[in-house]
């Protein structure tokens, strides 16, 4: 299926893979080793797959004795694998690369002998025990992939006419009109229930089927806790605390994360290993409270309260509906006809999340709570910076809205006492595009080209 991180690996194999390695981080299952192998098959005449899950000893042997004396080494690797090693037009792939840690520093030399071409593809990338004992070479270029976009999931049904309209109406602030906003939002509420996990996308494009949709979406589930029991040394009890607790946080009004939910006496510093294991596997995504909007997000980020979103939000449909073995197709249209109230505005939170990850932001939020002061007490559900940050007007806030009936008290709140820093303020929600106030209410499949209008487009509220 397409993806657009092909064009990037284009672009390193272009410019940068003289230089660098490319190192490909991302969940399980989210689709690294076949896009990288489709890479592999259109733009080298050979290539090398190495799979670090089931390599052989001898293999392995190869990176310990032979690192330093790399014509024995691609001797054995061309004769162990029968490819033919082309200098400068050979790929070698080092697939969950994680799992062989001394592959990793190995890169600098198969960098500097200059030869061939490598990408790696992993995940738990950063985690302990998986860096331990090596040196990261400065040759890595580094690159996330998440589940497939909204877009992409277009593309996956053979609809390669709809966004282009959607980004031609968020640039010119027209609306899309009745007709063709209905046939976006069909299109987005299966996109919600089926989600970006590339299998779970193909077969729904045979098929059509929720019940099967579903079963794939619990195997990956399944897989990722088993991957905390494997690999969460030492506190997979509390991963897995917090991983099955995520759909009874979000389902709270604030959604902010409560550790006493897990104990009554916990703190985050009890959890915090485990919290980022979760996020370091790209299976969650965390989203801090900034204490002030200004130009720094990061520089006043509250640790100590936080929001944790599903990196996917089909899984989460699957994770939050766990009642039964497999979601009811009940469940499933009611979504899909826009008839679901419960957990409706956990859904629509997270797949903002998501989207705005994929699209390269960061996730902060702002909550200020002072009792029996209503005027200073003000919650917004996500912070964004501008792209080329200036002295005043840098930060977008946004409100997420599920329902089509919804009151701005903690937006006018914040944009009154903040005005000096805020650019433009973002509402997303189920209707169509307008412009009112100086406010801009996105339908909700918009989210992802906030980032492209932050470039064009730099408004800054008044």
């Amino acid at each position: 299926m397409k993806r657009k991180i092909y064009d990037e690996l284009l672009k390193w194999k272009n410019t940068y893979a003289r230089q660098t390695a490319l190192l490909i981080d991302g969940a399980r299952r989210v689709g690294k080793s076949y896009i990288v192998l489709e890479f592999a098959k259109k733009n080298y005449e050979s290539y090398i797959f190495i799979d670090f899950n089931g390599i052989q000893k001898e293999i392995k042997d190869l990176f310990v004795n032979y690192i330093h004396n790399l014509d024995i080494f691609f001797m054995y690797l061309s004769s162990y694998y029968n490819v033919k090693l082309i200098p400068h037009k050979t790929l070698i792939i080092f697939d969950e690369v994680q799992l062989f840690p001394p592959a990793r520093p190995a890169i600098k030399y198969l960098v500097a002998d200059g030869r061939f071409d490598y990408i790696e593809t992993g995940s738990l990338m950063s985690i302990k025990e998986n860096i331990k004992d090596i040196v990261i070479p400065s040759e890595e270029m580094h690159i996330n992939m998440y589940p497939m976009d909204f877009e992409e999931f277009l593309w996956a049904l053979g609809n390669e006419t709809l966004m282009p309209l959607i980004n031609k109406c968020f640039i010119e602030k027209k609306v899309m009109g009745e007709l063709m906003h209905r046939k976006a939002m069909d299109y987005f509420r299966q996109y919600l229930i089926v989600g970006g996990m590339p299998q779970v996308v193909e077969e729904y494009v045979k098929t059509k089927d929720f019940t099967i949709v579903d079963t794939l979406k619990r195997n990956i589930l399944t897989l990722y806790r088993k991957d905390i029991t494997k690999h969460a040394n030492r506190y997979e009890t509390k991963v897995r605390q917090i991983f099955d607790d995520i759909p009874s946080q979000l389902q709270r009004h604030e959604k902010k994360f409560r550790f006493s939910s897990l104990n009554k006496d916990a703190r985050l510093r009890e959890y915090e290993d485990s919290l980022f294991w979760l996020d370091d596997a790209m299976i969650i995504n965390v989203c801090f409270n900034s204490a002030e909007p200004n130009i720094g997000l990061k520089l006043n980020m509250d640790r100590t309260t936080l929001k944790c979103y599903m990196g996917d939000t089909g899984l989460l449909i699957s994770h939050a509906f766990n009642e039964n073995t497999i979601v009811s197709e009940e469940i499933y249209k009611k979504i899909l006809f826009d008839k679901l109230e419960f957990n409706k505005g956990m859904i629509i939170e997270n797949i903002v999340a998501q989207m705005l990850v994929a699209a390269g932001h960061k996730l902060y939020f702002f909550s200020r709570i002072k009792k029996g002061d209503s005027a200073s007490t003000m919650e917004i559900d996500f912070l964004i910076s501008k792209n080329k940050i200036t002295n005043r007007h840098n930060i977008s806030p946004i409100e997420v809205k599920s329902s089509k009936n919804y009151t701005l008290s903690s937006l006018n709140k914040f944009l009154n006492k903040y005005k000096n820093e805020v650019s433009t303020p973002y509402i997303i929600h189920t209707l169509d595009f307008k412009e009112e106030n100086n406010i801009i209410y996105l339908p909700i499949y918009m989210t992802s080209i906030i980032k492209m209008y932050l470039i064009i487009i730099l408004t800054p509220f008044i």
